[in-house]
């Protein structure tokens, strides 16, 4: 890739018509298969550690188990790229869907802690593929006039999906109590894991018809022998060589609030683990609405101005949250926060699809996914050494200022991209 392959955000200006929500039959079932994919797996990892403290597993065993999934997804990602470069996404997805249930379901019937962390590390090999293969299959099987309503839609439905987890979790133990079935809560929460990896492999179904077009590979005018093939897809321009780390450092933020915030509200004020299960349905609920509403905001502002106006919203949260006092006013910044933080996401993965060339977004897909894993497990870790010593009314404030910085380094680097067209596939 050169520099002449990536326009500025500029040049994806605020357009005049209305964001565009009709798609056709191919994306449709590719939604079906994501749909149950994310359904299933939404209410897996939040059962999944709950499962193994049933199982008297210690923080430091749970914490070996998610440490190596964590490096089974970041070992399998860069290579997942490069498969599709190969032979494409389909085959990927495929295995991806069929091995991701199986593996989900052997980790909850088989409690050693030496199966858990195996189980975890392939169970990781095979879900990285899923990152690398959704961003350029939902940019192939849409137009950049429905690009952005696509992205919206799909990470509202996981939002959605994410919400019913939470209320079936809560839920079917009394259900099924009530049925005279007399259940152990690890027994409880097996069963749900593995009826949740039957529901993820339902995407194998919406998978077997759909046919995704391969990409038109575009070699930069110029470019020596050597480089016209493989390493000229791994070739970043002035924008995306900025736009990718930015991109991670802010999924660092993502990663950090996500892990501590509830803890924060749990520690700090005292919220009782049931009014922090109904916090976060109306989370979830308010990052439904404000997801779909984001099209909208990328019509009206572009999604330069988007970006800058959902993340300096987040370092603004992030700041009152760790200065104030009161409960209830942490409470409402905490919606606040996360609805800005996911409200960011669709638009930042939109933006990244549309600057890349298709026959590069595999790659560039791999390359965010693999950084946005290594940031978020870093300053997850960071964050929890500053956490112990320094509190939240220190580090909350420190994200914010990080937030900020990610937010003026973005429009950075997009005042400084040569104006130039974008390169799609016919």
């Amino acid at each position: 890739m050169v520099e002449s392959l990536s326009p500025p955000v500029e040049e994806i200006a605020p357009q005049a018509n209305a964001p565009r929500w009709h798609f056709d039959r191919s994306f449709w079932k590719f939604f079906a298969a994501a749909f149950f994919f994310d359904a299933g797996f939404a209410l897996y990892f939040f059962l999944f550690n709950l499962y193994l403290a049933d199982l008297h597993y210690m923080e430091r065993a749970i914490g070996s188990v998610n440490a190596a999934f964590t490096v089974g997804s970041l070992l399998g990602t860069l290579p997942a790229g490069e498969f599709t470069r190969r032979w494409g996404i389909r085959p990927l997805l495929l295995l991806c869907f069929s091995a991701a249930p199986l593996l989900g379901i052997a980790r909850a019937l088989c409690p050693g802690l030496t199966q858990q962390i195996s189980l975890a590390f392939l169970m990781g090999l095979a879900m990285s593929s899923w990152g690398v293969c959704f961003l350029p299959a939902v940019a192939r099987l849409t137009t950049p006039s429905t690009r952005s309503s696509a992205f919206s839609l799909i990470f509202a439905v996981s939002v959605g999906t994410s919400a019913l987890g939470g209320f079936l979790c809560g839920e079917l133990p009394g259900w099924i109590a009530s049925g005279g079935l007399v259940l152990s809560a690890a027994d409880v929460k097996r069963l749900l894991l593995v009826a949740s990896c039957c529901v993820s492999a339902l995407g194998v179904s919406a998978l077997l018809p759909l046919r995704i077009p391969s990409p038109e590979y575009v070699v930069s005018p110029g470019a020596p022998p050597e480089l016209a093939g493989w390493k000229e897809t791994w070739r970043l321009d002035k924008f995306l060589a900025g736009l990718i780390p930015c991109m991670a450092l802010w999924a660092g933020i993502l990663a950090v609030t996500g892990t501590f915030a509830s803890v924060y509200l749990s520690r700090q004020f005292q919220v009782p683990l049931r009014s922090l299960s109904w916090i976060f349905s109306c989370a979830q609920i308010l990052q439904l609405g404000a997801t779909l509403l984001m099209p909208r905001m990328i019509v009206t502002l572009g999604r330069k101005n988007a970006i800058t106006l959902v993340q300096a919203a987040a370092a603004a949260a992030l700041l009152a949250l760790g200065l104030t006092h009161a409960a209830s006013v942490a409470i409402w910044l905490y919606l606040a926060l996360s609805v800005a933080q996911w409200m960011s996401s669709p638009v930042l993965y939109d933006l990244l699809m549309h600057v890349t060339p298709d026959s590069h977004r595999s790659t560039v897909a791999a390359m965010t996914m693999f950084g946005n894993g290594v940031s978020g497990a870093v300053a997850t870790a960071l964050s929890g050494i500053l956490l112990s010593r320094f509190g939240y009314g220190v580090v909350l404030p420190l994200l914010s200022i990080a937030a900020i910085v990610i937010a003026v380094v973005f429009r950075r680097i997009n005042r400084d991209t040569e104006a130039a067209p974008l390169v799609e596939a016919a």
